[in-house]
């Protein structure tokens, strides 16, 4: 088999095959997130073809949010049961179908199925929860750092294809633009089938970082205790208070990134003026400078406090969106706005999954974390229907906008709620 042929070479030149399963691990996270992130440049030309209205489109986005949110906890039960290389090429499979039928949706009911349904389940196979199970589990070591990387993944490949698919859709159709997304998911899937690897005891490793390997925990013999697991560990979790910060931080994250910006922003410059390629270039440019930021989150996480760093990156995120509705949106103020927003993006992805593996251990961490993100999703699914919802009765999303900003400050100031035990290491909420 290619991994274990490669995984020896790397032995041989003392490098962990952990970082080939990061390498497939982030393509698959970066080509997934393209596909979460396209419809926000189809929402202009879906309602000039078909005539439907920005609050029918979001409201087809929002389920799609909700149900990559909310597969998140069931999606973990499933790698920890069936293994993450099965899963991650199920999930792959699901989208690909689920936008090659939409090429021939003509009516608004196609459009829930196939980009809130089928799309949603699909993705939600994977979503965040697939980093924090492969940081988690291929990592004792700079897990900080590989979150960031992983995180990072999922903000560039949601902007920075958006430039390319706004021209290819303006030029010829957001169909030939569709099939790009499609042809990056048919590579990805090759490559993890060529060398991802389930656990790094299948090769006979120890996670990077440790001197002994993991034996692979007993699961569920059951379908029925499988399902189950999710909601026991709900459970469990939601008698700490500590498990409630983090969701309700981690909704307005999601309300105040993918349900806001990622789906609004480029109609948004699309009423003062701006086309819709140089909006999705300044999403692009977001996406860079978070692909710095989150690095540097994850660096930062392994050695700082992770609750004081939740607090700035909330805090600033949130003057970002109160900046931007009194800019007079030229080049300038945008590029100013992407820059200072998109340094944060998904910063807060590391230091979440630090204080849920510190908090929760780390064999259940990623369903807890599944459930963290299920509250991420469930304010992006609120951000994306209100956004439409704005703009369809208000003729304007600034009401949107600056509501989240305010949302962000109010997170700074939650997170800081949750206090260090004098033990260390673990959390808890005073």
């Amino acid at each position: 088999m290619l991994s274990t042929a490669l995984a020896s070479r790397l032995s041989a030149r003392n490098v962990h095959y952990g970082w080939a399963v990061l390498a497939t691990t982030f393509l698959t996270m970066l080509v997934v997130a393209g596909a979460v992130g396209a419809p926000g440049v189809f929402i202009v030309p879906l309602q000039k073809e078909f005539g439907w209205s920005a609050a029918d489109i979001s409201g087809a986005l929002a389920i799609r949010f909700l149900l990559f949110g909310g597969m998140g906890p069931f999606a973990a039960a499933f790698m920890n049961r069936f293994g993450v290389r099965r899963m991650m090429l199920i999930s792959l499979s699901i989208v690909i179908v689920g936008l090659l039928l939409s090429l021939s949706m003509n009516s608004l009911w196609q459009l829930v199925l196939l980009w809130g349904v089928v799309i949603g389940i699909g993705t939600g196979l994977t979503a965040m929860v697939l980093g924090a199970t492969v940081a988690t589990r291929w990592f004792s070591r700079r897990r900080g750092l590989v979150m960031g990387l992983l995180s990072a993944s999922t903000a560039t490949g949601q902007l920075a294809f958006l430039p390319l698919l706004a021209s290819l859709t303006e030029n010829h159709g957001w169909r030939i633009a569709m099939m790009l997304v499609c042809g990056g998911i048919v590579v990805a899937g090759i490559i993890v089938t060529l060398l991802m690897r389930d656990r790094p005891s299948d090769l006979g490793l120890a996670p990077y970082g440790e001197g002994q390997i993991q034996p692979t925990p007993a699961q569920p013999a059951s379908l029925g205790a499988l399902l189950m697991t999710p909601l026991v560990v709900l459970r469990d979790v939601s008698k700490v208070p500590t498990f409630w910060i983090l969701f309700l931080s981690f909704y307005i994250c999601g309300a105040s990134t993918n349900g806001l910006v990622q789906t609004h922003f480029i109609a948004l410059c699309g009423d003062y003026g701006l086309a819709a390629v140089g909006a999705a270039s300044m999403l692009a440019m977001m996406g860079l400078f978070d692909f710095g930021g989150t690095l540097a989150s994850g660096w930062l996480s392994d050695r700082f406090d992770n609750r004081w760093l939740l607090f700035w990156y909330y805090g600033l995120r949130g003057l970002s969106l109160l900046y931007l509705p009194f800019s007079d949106f030229s080049l300038y103020s945008l590029t100013v706005f992407a820059a200072f927003y998109g340094l944060d993006w998904v910063a807060t992805v590391p230091p979440t999954v630090k204080l849920t593996a510190q908090r929760f251990g780390t064999e259940r961490a990623n369903i807890v974390f599944g459930w963290i993100f299920a509250g991420h999703q469930l304010g992006a699914a609120s951000a994306a229907l209100g956004g439409g919802l704005s703009r369809t009765a208000w003729q304007s999303y600034m009401p949107a906008f600056v509501g989240a900003g305010i949302l962000c400050l109010i997170g700074a100031a939650m997170v800081l709620l949750i206090n260090r035990d004098r033990r260390g290491g673990t959390f808890a909420t005073a």
